[in-house]
């Protein structure tokens, strides 16, 4: 691998793991340090505005809905979510964010605004449009690969082991 991959690939894995770090951070710190980043990502899942089935929450996520119902428990006790049965099919589960869900979806949101806000801020607009274009390229590229494992938990492992990977060559020089 050239240095520049090799750098490159050192740079993402960072960024990956400090943006997952101070989300974490700033949500126990804040106002909803009662939720993990898990069930925060799950309310925005959720969305702000229709009842959603547990099946599409689920598939959104890429979890079963077995765990999906776990987590939703948890949200039910804590007040951030309602869960009630379709009117025109009692089989179908309904989920919808409370008030309280409402409010730290938004508040979650605010923070990748505010995330994105303080990157793009120091350069002249030229500069912010070849960024967005390159990180729109890598969303896209991301997104092809993550589609091959749709339907199971490789994406996760395969992650984790390309970044331990990544932080042993790191170590050994």
């Amino acid at each position: 691998m050239r240095d520049e991959e090799l750098e490159l690939a050192d740079r993402l894995v960072r960024i990956f793991e400090n943006v997952l770090f101070t989300e974490e951070k700033s949500i126990q710190k804040g106002y909803f340090s009662d939720l993990s980043i898990a069930e925060m990502h799950t309310l925005d899942a959720i969305g702000p505005y229709e009842a959603r089935t547990m099946t599409e929450t689920a598939s959104s996520l890429g979890i079963t809905t077995g765990t999906l119902t776990v987590s939703i428990d948890r949200l039910v006790k804590k007040g951030y979510v309602i869960r009630n049965r379709d009117e025109k099919d009692r089989r179908i589960v309904r989920i919808s964010l409370t008030r309280e869900g409402k409010l730290a979806s938004r508040m979650h949101g605010k923070y990748h605004k505010v995330l994105a806000r303080h990157i793009l801020e120091p350069y002249t607009e030229e500069e912010q449009a070849l960024l967005m274009s390159m990180v729109a390229e890598l969303d896209k590229y991301l997104e092809s690969q993550a589609s091959r494992y749709i339907g199971s938990e490789s994406v996760r492992k395969t992650a984790k082991e390309v970044a331990d990977k990544t932080r042993r060559r790191n170590d050994d020089g």
